[in-house]
Parts: C-alpha cells; structure tokens; sequence
C-alpha cells in the first residue's frame, strides 16, 4: 500500500503537523480504539479518531477558529485515509 493511501496513523500526523506548522509543543494520540464499532472507526480500530495538543508561533493573534483552521488545512488529505475525527486542543 503506497504512503498516499496508507491510514493514518499518530505518527504521521505528527510529522505532517510538525512540517506546516513548527510548533514549539505537539502531541498527536490515537484514540481510536475507543471508537471500535462507531460509525466512522474502520474495519481494524484505528486511525479514525486522533486528539492533537499543540501550540504554534503560527497561532500568535489568531482566533480559536483560526488556529483549528490551520491544524485542519495542514491534515487535509489524510480524510480521504480514514481520518474520520479530530479533537484540537491549543495549548
């Protein structure tokens, strides 16, 4: 299975998150198995459901809206994978 249609998976998330966004503090944890048999978990339990703790200079002046704005925009294309929800929470 080539990278472009791999699940996603924390860590790649993680380095997507650090390469757009140079926070200065990340987290990326995958809490999908405790969405095992929900609508949006896939067949194996994982990579649906990720929680992202970061902060970001890029965040400086930016509405709540916004920063949550640049975390979707920089993760985009791992919905198309199975990314199915994201929690934010800007430190």
């Amino acid at each position: 299975m080539s990278m472009l249609h791999a699940p996603p998976t924390a860590a790649a998330l993680q380095a997507r998150l650090a390469e757009a966004l140079q926070p200065t503090q990340l987290e990326v944890i995958d809490e999908s198995a405790a969405h095992t048999g929900h609508a949006g978990a896939n067949a194996e339990g994982y990579g649906t459901h990720f929680r992202v703790r970061i902060s970001s200079p890029l965040f400086k002046g930016k509405s709540r809206v916004a920063q949550h704005r640049l975390v979707y925009d920089a993760l985009h294309d791992f919905v198309a994978r199975g990314l199915h929800a994201l929690a934010i929470e800007v430190l």
